[in-house]
């Protein structure tokens, strides 16, 4: 599976960092999180994209309220996980758009 934005082969994992707009991203596990983030988007075996974020450079990942989504079509892995960037990047406790 790719840990990167690599274009060669078929894109399984995104992993970029954002800023958290105000009022952050909502987790299952911990609630509201704000500040430097990163952002990975992973395709799931039944077709969906599961969506943790974690404050960039810790070691705990959390689940973006709203995952795992279904994707928007079958190549639509890149679309979910810019969708969800823009939604951190706007805050207001952000969650996996539908």
């Amino acid at each position: 599976m790719k840990s990167d934005n690599s274009t060669s082969g078929p894109v399984e994992r995104l992993v970029d960092r954002v800023k958290a707009g105000r009022g952050g991203a909502m987790t299952d596990e911990v609630g509201v999180i704000t500040g430097d983030l990163t952002v990975a988007t992973t395709l799931q075996p039944d077709g969906r994209a599961a969506v943790a974020v974690q404050y960039t450079d810790a070691d705990e990942w959390y689940t973006l309220t709203g995952s795992p989504t279904p994707l928007p079509h079958p190549d639509g892995l890149r679309q979910v996980h810019d969708t969800v960037l823009d939604a951190i990047k706007a805050g207001g406790g952000a969650e996996v758009p539908t």
